[in-house]
């Protein structure tokens, strides 16, 4: 459990907290590129870090990202007209380029040199996988973008998708990192459900519901393996990474003589603000274009999420339930909730939009969960003393893959594993 101290410097994100300015030294996933396909096409709403924000692209194709309000009267420049590489408030007409400089202000006179003076927040972006990224930390540390392997793929092997999370971003990655719960949160019937997506199984996760866990600090974050029995000769290895501030990687299933060439996915989890997340997906298939099909399950609004709205907030949620189905949950899984993201938000949104952790008792399975608190709240206390994390000026260090794989029980789990957590591949 946790202090209510430290659940606060954990979980609180918004301006002036301490994590929020942490995390800001990291660029993070804003919008999908297909949210800002159109130049000089309609703005887009974006709350990020607590804070509210307008996106556009202009008539060049350029990218920006501003504070949501014209610096004059404060209208909400979403109602904008995009014209003419400018986003142009609809109440006095001041206009705004994608570096925030207002470049014309028709209510005064010709004469004035008012506009010169005038410049609203704004942040850096870069387009990279189908997704546009932002950095909202200090100008004069901007580092490189995180270099996930994913995001440097041909579009066709690899996809990224988003939805709405109306909780705290930290429960969210705290399940994202827990192994354990996959025994049971997803388990299913031996009977093929009727009512969900077919999925790969792994008999595995439910054979050995007690993983042992093993933890290793990396430039990166955590590197996570959780140890299941197989047989007398073996062990089930499921590699996971963290990684900082908000990623998980999680490891393919099913064929572990061609582990090496099945593609791999992946989450992150950005905050809108202390209360609310944008729960992202992401994978790639290193070696090969993905099958059209399983292209379209993954990243489709009616695929592996479930049917989303077109604010990207899935059809079930907590309002509904999740329209959980008791039948269901006797006779085919464990929850009687369809799809995995949505069984993962139910239990997530369940604890009340931040968790009080002084209330939790805390066992074994929970390794990968207390090593998650103990590294960010380290970085915390290293930050305050005027330590930047490392991680966030190293691109290179994301280009890992998550892996599961069968290995003899004498053979190191790193060692064993090098060949498939290495983007270089095999």
């Amino acid at each position: 459990m946790l202090s209510s101290e430290n659940n606060d410097l954990l979980t609180l994100i918004e301006p002036g907290s301490i994590m929020g300015n942490l995390l800001r030294h990291f660029w993070m996933p804003a919008l999908l590129e297909e949210e800002l396909l159109e130049p000089d096409g309609a703005p887009v709403r974006l709350r990020l870090m607590g804070e509210d924000l307008v996106a556009f692209k202009d008539t060049e194709g350029k990218i920006g990202i501003l504070d949501a309000y014209c610096a004059h009267r404060r209208a909400n420049l979403y109602f904008g007209r995009n014209e003419e590489c400018g986003l142009r408030c609809i109440y006095h007409g001041w206009k705004y380029d994608v570096t925030g400089q207002c470049v014309d202000m028709p209510s005064e006179p010709d004469e004035s040199r008012f506009a010169n003076k005038i410049q609203i927040k704004s942040y850096p972006t870069v387009l990279r996988g189908g997704v546009i990224w932002v950095y909202m930390g200090p100008s004069e540390h901007t580092p490189e973008p995180p270099n996930f392997e994913w995001s440097t793929l041909p579009a066709t092997q690899r996809y990224a998708t988003k939805r709405l999370q109306q909780c705290n971003w930290a429960q969210a990655v705290e399940g994202g990192i827990d192994s354990s719960h996959i025994s049971f949160l997803h388990r299913r019937s031996d009977k093929q459900p009727t009512t969900e997506v077919k999925v790969p199984r792994n008999k595995l996760h439910s054979q050995d519901r007690h993983p042992v866990f093993f933890i290793e600090e990396t430039d990166f974050g955590l590197s996570i393996g959780a140890r299941r029995n197989a047989d007398v000769k073996n062990y089930y290895w499921r590699i996971t990474q963290f990684l900082l501030p908000f990623y998980t990687m999680i490891p393919p299933v099913g064929d572990f003589e061609h582990s090496g060439d099945q593609p791999y996915n992946g989450h992150a989890w950005v905050p809108i603000d202390n209360n609310n997340t944008w729960t992202w997906s992401f994978g790639a298939h290193p070696h090969k274009n993905y099958e059209k099909s399983t292209y379209e399950f993954l990243s489709g609004k009616n695929g592996m999420w479930g049917p989303i709205t077109a604010e990207y907030l899935p059809v079930q949620n907590m309002d509904n339930d999740y329209r959980i189905n008791r039948q269901v949950q006797k006779t085919e899984n464990f929850t009687g909730i369809e799809g995995i993201p949505n069984q993962d938000a139910a239990v997530q949104e369940s604890m009340g939009r931040i968790v009080d952790r002084s209330k939790e008792h805390l066992g074994s399975s929970d390794t990968a969960v207390i090593a998650f608190r103990k590294l960010l709240l380290k970085l915390v206390k290293e930050f305050e003393e005027g330590k930047s994390p490392s991680a966030a000026y190293n691109g290179e260090c994301y280009k890992v893959r998550s892996a599961s794989l069968l290995l003899e029980r004498d053979i190191d789990w790193q060692r064993g594993a090098v060949h498939l957590i290495s983007c270089d591949g095999l």
